[in-house]
């Protein structure tokens, strides 16, 4: 059964010009992946340096990518804050400019007290009173938060979470999920690792970094699955994973950026504290697209 949301979306990186947001650098980027087989975008995310930007710089780049997407892309927007409060007006701050979907990752400044029960109450009351609909984002990595599967299928039933990105790209913690979780409930991959694997476990798409410097390759993923090209398709994601391995684990955003302006997408310095990479792995991330033939 197809979902409404499903597919493919690039996790969008931040252009700066100096140390100011560019929304023209964010709308031309976004024009070009319109012409891409990919479903949709999401602002404001990891990716997007989101928790290095003010308030009103978030509003202007949503503002700019709902602007520049086609009409049949769908724009997801992250708006997560540390506080239940935060992440509501936040969220409810972006309703009515066509959005399709509010990612919401844990509060994890206090972690040692983000409890089950902390967690359950910080989501439900983020669902009940969001404008929008919610997807609750996973990524320990970053969070230092793990949540746990059980928590995503006890969340599940309420009426306005609509699914989850799943970043750690634990196979398992998708075996977990997916069996006990409504139909409509739509699992996004949150790691080009595990595109494939996740698909053929029940995944409905995936929102990934890599899709900023190769859209084409991504899409083209989903849609041989989807064709019954499996073949393929699993050809095309062992293709994928030395990219996806440099770009996020290896030299992350600083390279993912630099990734991008080689493949003729505005990638730009990241915004201090993360600094930018250096000359030999320049080199080496060009090697890379050169050995893809990308």
């Amino acid at each position: 059964m197809s979902k409404p949301l499903e597919g493919v979306y690039a996790a969008l990186t931040t252009p700066f010009a100096g140390d100011e947001v560019s929304t023209e650098r964010i709308r031309e980027n976004v024009r070009k992946l319109n012409r891409t087989g990919l479903a949709g975008s999401l602002v404001l995310g990891s990716t997007g340096e989101s928790v290095s930007l003010t308030d009103a710089e978030s509003l202007e780049l949503v503002e700019a990518v709902a602007e520049a997407a086609a009409p049949e892309k769908k724009i997801l927007v992250g708006t997560a804050r540390e506080s239940t409060k935060g992440t509501i007006d936040f969220t409810n701050s972006l309703a009515g400019r066509g959005l399709a979907a509010a990612l919401v990752r844990p509060p994890s400044y206090f972690k040692s007290k983000m409890t089950r029960g902390a967690l359950m109450t910080h989501y439900l009351a983020v669902a009940e009173a969001s404008r929008l609909p919610v997807l609750i984002y996973n990524i320990p990595q970053n969070t230092g938060i793990s949540l746990e599967p059980r928590l995503i299928v006890d969340l599940a039933p309420h009426p306005n979470i609509i699914g989850l990105k799943e970043s750690s790209g634990s196979l398992a913690f998708l075996g977990e999920v997916v069996r006990e979780v409504p139909e409509r409930f739509h699992y996004f991959l949150g790691s080009g690792h595990v595109i494939y694997p996740g698909l053929e476990m029940g995944a409905c798409g995936a929102i990934l970094a890599v899709a900023d410097a190769a859209p084409e390759l991504c899409a083209e993923i989903f849609r041989l699955f989807k064709a019954g090209k499996k073949d393929e398709a699993r050809k095309l994601q062992l293709d994928l994973v030395p990219l996806n391995k440099a770009l996020t684990e290896v030299y992350g955003i600083a390279g993912l950026k630099h990734a991008q302006d080689l493949r003729g997408y505005y990638g730009g310095p990241a915004r201090l504290p993360l600094l930018p990479i250096e000359e030999k792995d320049k080199e080496a991330i060009a090697a890379l697209f050169k050995k893809m033939g990308l």
